[in-house]
C-alpha cells in the first residue's frame, strides 16, 4: 500500500513535476490538460481531464494524480481513484 499523502503534498509534488515538464508541454500541448502521477512522475496529456485521467489509470492503476491545464492553472485534485465502474 502506498503512503498516505495530504492534499497539499499532492499539489506540491504535482506542480513541481509540471514545472519540470513545462517548457516541453507548453510547446506542444498548450491549453490541453496534463495529468501527473505524483508517485512516478509519469504523465498523460489530453484535451480534457477525464481522458487524460483514464489513460493514466489504464497504465498506472495505483496512480495518485494531479492535473493542470498546460499554460494555465490547476484543473483538479483526485483523492480517489476513478475506475470504469464509476462511469457505468
Amino acid at each position: 500500500m502506498r503512503e498516505k499523502i495530504k492534499a497539499e503534498e499532492v499539489e506540491t509534488r504535482g506542480h513541481a513535476r509540471y514545472l519540470e515538464l513545462r517548457e516541453q508541454l507548453e510547446a506542444e500541448y498548450y491549453g490541453q490538460v496534463v495529468v501527473i502521477d505524483i508517485y512516478s512522475g509519469d504523465y498523460e496529456v489530453a484535451p480534457d481531464d477525464l481522458t487524460a485521467t483514464l489513460r493514466m489509470f489504464e497504465r498506472r492503476p495505483e496512480a495518485l494524480t494531479w492535473g493542470e491545464r498546460v499554460g494555465g492553472g490547476a484543473v483538479y485534485y483526485l483523492g480517489e481513484r476513478i475506475t470504469l465502474e464509476h462511469l457505468k
